[in-house]
């Protein structure tokens, strides 16, 4: 599967973005999808997770509450809505799929989209 995120942008603290990550392919529906970030000089971290069905979902507690993610398995498209920005939530933000259910490891992705920048000034 090839994934594409998008969305991303210059936004205020206290501003919301909504990233949204394309997937090709015709069994989108059978991949546990995530979404991570990385920030300048630090490592790869945890953001978001949603099952095949999209009735499960989980948060890094640093976003719990802010963000959710949600899909739409007819479009073949994973969200991430991000509300109440902060500028630590200043990063790439990465899209990712597994066969299988959702999962918070970064290891167990095997596809992972190009990224794309959210910046939040303060």
């Amino acid at each position: 599967v090839q994934l594409q995120a998008s969305g991303g942008g210059l936004v205020q603290a206290g501003g919301s973005l909504r990233l949204s990550c394309a997937a090709s392919g015709r069994t989108f529906s059978s991949y546990g999808m995530g979404w991570f970030r990385q920030a300048p000089g630090k490592e790869r971290e945890f953001v978001a997770t949603i099952s095949q069905s999209g009735i499960v979902t989980y948060y890094a507690g640093s976003v719990k509450g802010r963000f959710t993610i949600s899909r739409d398995n007819a479009k073949n498209t994973v969200y991430l809505q991000m509300n109440s920005l902060k500028p630590e939530d200043t990063a790439v933000y990465y899209c990712a799929a597994r066969v299988g259910t959702h999962s918070v490891r970064s290891s167990e992705y095997a596809y992972w989209g190009q990224g794309t920048q959210v910046t939040v000034s303060s």
